[in-house]
């Protein structure tokens, strides 16, 4: 994993959010603003809006920072071929627990099924994974089949930025800070101007809940939009507990 990756893996505090399932935990900028991270709403099930962007899924799904694996798992409870990849140990496992399928990676590592899968997710902010949303969209093209689907989660507001972050304990007597790492915020507009620029074409965008959401297709191979023959198989109840960065398998 590369630095930036193992920063946010090492944050101790997000890790003791997620195992106690509750914040309030926030992402610090260098300018000392915070933004809080909805860790209750990560640990909880699926809520209504999440539903609805799970509603647009085609063909095998591969969640990106699918952190404690509420869409991982609900996807696999409507019988979905879906696979959750999260840098965070503590992640992983809470998906496991849940009955779901997942991988301790960075999206930027090699990833089961690379070129074939039907959707990849970006939710919860995670367009904003590894500070340059250009560099993610090119790497998310290239882990879709021709013609496949983007489920993105931008921010409510109309922001363009690209930050170095901590994420932050605050609260109480003890005070926790894991190590900086890149990170981006992209309203809607943002976003859609760079899908643009790197050759995606917007499939729809929609609010509810309070959260935005934007779906995109990538292109179509030239000769066929048909996906390859052979498809992801990626089985929530064969799939073993993974230990560091070990691999589920490929079938």
């Amino acid at each position: 994993m590369s630095s930036t990756t193992l920063a946010w893996a090492a944050a101790d505090p997000y890790t003791a959010a997620l195992r106690a399932g509750r914040g309030p935990l926030f992402l610090r900028r260098t300018d000392g603003r915070l933004l809080p991270l909805e860790v209750e709403r990560w640990c909880a099930r699926a809520d209504a809006a999440d539903r609805e962007a799970l509603d647009r899924c085609e063909g095998a799904v591969l969640d990106i920072g699918c952190g404690p694996g509420r869409l991982v798992a609900e996807l696999a409870a409507r019988g979905r071929t879906v696979l959750g990849v999260d840098v965070s140990q503590a992640a992983v496992d809470h998906t496991l627990r849940l009955g779901g399928a997942a991988l301790r990676r960075s999206v930027f590592d090699p990833l089961p099924a690379e070129g074939r899968w039907g959707t990849l997710l970006l939710m919860d902010g995670n367009i904003g994974i590894g500070g340059e949303p250009r560099t993610l969209l090119e790497r998310a093209a290239g882990l879709l089949r021709p013609a496949g689907l983007l489920l993105a989660e931008t921010d409510p507001a109309d922001v363009d930025e690209r930050l170095s972050v901590q994420v932050v304990d605050v609260t109480g007597a003890r005070r926790a800070a894991g190590g900086a790492f890149p990170w981006a915020r992209l309203g809607t507009p943002a976003l859609l101007r760079l899908a643009g620029q790197a050759g995606w074409s917007p499939a729809g965008q929609w609010g509810s809940g309070g959260r935005r959401f934007v779906a995109l297709r990538s292109r179509a191979a030239s000769s066929s939009a048909e996906p390859p023959n052979r498809t992801a198989v990626i089985s929530s109840q064969r799939v073993r507990k993974p230990s560091g960065d070990s691999a589920v398998t490929d079938r």
